[in-house]
């Protein structure tokens, strides 16, 4: 149903993550493939409206990173159809595995299955915001009365764009040497999905002199947990080594650039004020390529050309 209609690509290949995460999560807690789940049994017409909803506005707001803070789930008990259960619900639990969760407690369900896909499939980081401006702030209200008050925040700010900047990132390594091709290849893609930012394989000999591969994922420390889940569960390793490096970036911004092809993303390195390098999105440039039938090299020129004018 998503992936026919006329919504926009980043809008359907973020919904069908949620449905994904979601799919999976009550698959394991029923004991099924996580393709025979159905929507009912994921949620009602009303949680699909929200996920699309949710991926429309962040797509209105070409928002790119989404910071999210700690989860609050509530305490308490929850009647479901198969009987009464701890807060938070099976399947919320399982989609919260690696996901900080908030210290705040009230009575009641606060996060269902629907928000904590959504919070698992989008959420780039989980913690305070970094330096920036704040530029716009929604309020959501729920209509359950709390104690507290009953109610999300949104906020759309700019970060600040320093000349370089400094951070922590994670290093997570396994070597493997009874791992597929397929299986690492899909385990690449999975750790894309619960937010590492690189992934690469490393040709090593192993004990016995048996052939393997070392698998390194580079990720935030909010996505460390979520990244070592998915490396156990996605490669015959026994175990993950760890490690925290400082690192030096170039502040990075995202500008669209107009071509005879559709609007293309452009990421930019930025040093002060000045551009030092910039480069198309591949996701865009490749449909774009295949929209109109044109090699990708065509669509990569024309976008450099429209950065040069």
């Amino acid at each position: 149903m998503i992936q026919s209609s006329d919504l926009p690509d980043r809008v359907k290949k973020r919904s069908l993550s949620i449905f994904q995460f979601i799919a999976e999560a009550e698959g394991k807690i029923h004991g099924m493939d996580p393709a025979d789940v159905h929507f009912h049994e994921v949620g009602a017409m009303d949680s699909i409206l929200d996920v699309i909803g949710v991926c429309l506005a962040l797509e209105s707001l070409d928002a790119s990173t989404i910071i999210v803070s700690p989860v609050p789930t509530g305490t308490g008990k929850l009647r479901m159809a198969h009987g009464l259960y701890p807060i938070p619900a099976p399947a919320t639990a399982e989609l919260l595995r690696g996901v900080p969760l908030s210290e705040f407690t009230a009575k009641g369900e606060l996060t269902t299955p629907t928000g904590a896909g959504i919070v698992k499939a989008l959420a780039s980081a989980f913690g305070p915001l970094p330096a920036g401006t704040i530029d716009r702030i929604g309020y959501g209200a729920g209509t359950k009365n709390f104690e507290h008050p009953n109610v999300v925040r949104a906020v759309l700010y700019e970060q600040e764009q320093e000349k370089t900047c400094y951070e922590t990132i994670v290093v997570l390594e396994a070597q493997v040497d009874d791992s597929t091709g397929e299986t690492l290849g899909f385990a690449m893609e999975k750790l894309f999905e619960v937010g590492a930012l690189d992934v690469y394989h490393t040709p090593v000999y192993m004990k016995k002199n048996r052939p393997g591969v070392l698998v390194t994922v580079l990720c935030h420390p909010a996505s460390s947990a979520i990244c070592e889940e998915t490396m156990l569960a996605e490669t015959s390793t026994f175990g993950v080594r760890r490690s925290e490096w400082k690192r030096r970036a170039l502040a990075r911004q995202w500008v669209q650039v107009e071509t005879p092809f559709g609007l293309v993303r452009v990421k930019q390195a930025l040093e002060g004020e000045t551009i030092m390098r910039q480069s198309p999105e591949y996701e865009d440039a490749a449909q774009a390529a295949r929209s109109f039938g044109v090699p990708l090299e065509t669509v990569y020129r024309e976008v450099y050309k429209q950065l040069n004018d």
